[in-house]
């Protein structure tokens, strides 16, 4: 995978990121941090422009932000069932919720690079809910000057160890997730407990 993003972007450069940026926010599987990565690498080579590349991610990733979040205003049911239709896909968009129902708007920001897998899943979920735009499009594009920030400066810096950037940033976002996961469910069994609990308290009788 990292031979043909080198690839590509040696090919397309920077419409090329703007595009897979875009699509990643949108749940659309594709190669975006990679991308970045590889888009910092080839910056630092000088077959790219350092300010091209950051410019073409950051506006491909709010915009792909803001289309996630008025599809799902505009189509709501219909965009649940299609987050239904694969297991993968259905599990993300129910993380997605918990998350945002524990860390309320500032889960927007956090979403677009800490546990970025669940980004576009926020980005639904704020739309399905109708959560204030200016709200939701003031902590996203503030999540996305530290996503774009994060992966393209990493590829700059260490231009020569994308693949290997690549791999340690997939793990530590995915136990992030994993952590959010293991968080919120916690959470709901201390409820359903707490819930019990009060349920079969008995009352006292005059």
């Amino acid at each position: 995978m990292s031979e043909l993003a080198l690839a590509l972007i040696a090919d397309y450069g920077v419409p090329l990121l703007f595009a897979v940026t875009f699509l990643s926010c949108l749940a659309i599987p594709v190669p975006s941090s990679l991308l970045m990565l590889a888009s910092g690498g080839f910056a630092a080579t000088g077959d790219l422009t350092l300010s091209s590349v950051v410019l073409a991610a950051y506006v491909g990733a709010v915009l792909g932000d803001n289309s996630g979040y008025w599809i799902a205003r505009a189509f709501g049911p219909r965009l649940t069932n299609w987050l239904a239709t694969r297991p993968r896909r259905a599990h993300l968009y129910q993380n997605a919720q918990t998350f945002m129902t524990r860390w309320g708007g500032s889960s927007i920001f956090f979403s677009c690079w800490l546990v970025a897998p669940l980004g576009p899943y926020v980005n639904y979920v704020s739309g399905l809910t109708k959560l204030s735009w200016p709200r939701f499009a003031l902590w996203g594009m503030a999540g996305e000057v530290a996503w774009v920030g994060i992966y393209v400066g990493l590829g700059y810096l260490f231009s020569g160890s994308i693949a290997l950037l690549a791999n340690l940033l997939g793990d530590i976002s995915g136990f992030l997730v994993a952590f959010v996961i293991v968080i919120g469910l916690g959470a709901w069994l201390w409820r359903m407990s707490h819930h019990r609990t009060g349920k079969s308290t008995p009352q006292s009788h005059m």
